[in-house]
């Protein structure tokens, strides 16, 4: 499997890695078929993404869409943070294999998680609502997929 410049300097060189000490929102999501993990916090500043980290315990290609999403997100509105899509997450990459494509829905969803957590906790009406493939209960994240191996790494 070939990945891109880009991504490899994303796996080998991660951005952001961490926790957020006293995290604005978090999100955690999984994927229960290769066993990647994700875990983004957020610090907001008027509605904007301020700081934000990830840690991730999954393959390279998981490692690399966490610290892109993280680059992409930062100084983002909440509502442009939760517009980011699978799809713009591998174009900034470089392009990601069919078989690592899951690894974008993980990011994008952890982060949506994250910001519709600081909603929450903020007394406000939560954004990502119905957007968050990994809470719809018959979302496979391998359906596109031809090879389900993943190799496991941590960040």
């Amino acid at each position: 499997m070939l990945y891109s410049d880009k991504v490899m300097d994303h796996f080998n060189n991660p951005r952001n890695v961490g926790v957020l000490e006293n995290a604005d929102g978090i999100g955690e999501v999984g994927n229960p078929v290769c066993g990647d993990v994700m875990k983004i916090s957020i610090k907001v500043t008027d509605d904007k993404i301020d700081d934000i980290r990830f840690q991730t315990l999954g393959c390279g290609a998981a490692i690399a869409t966490s610290s892109i999403v993280t680059e992409m997100a930062r100084g983002m509105s909440l509502e442009g943070a939760v517009s980011i899509t699978k799809r713009q997450v591998a174009d900034e990459l470089g392009g990601l294999p069919p078989a690592k494509m899951h690894c974008s829905v993980l990011a994008t969803d952890g982060l949506k998680k994250a910001v519709d957590d600081y909603l929450v906790t903020h007394g406000r009406e939560p954004i990502a609502v119905g957007t968050i493939a990994h809470d719809d209960p018959d979302f496979d994240p391998h359906a596109e997929e031809h090879d389900d191996a993943c190799d496991v790494t941590e960040a």
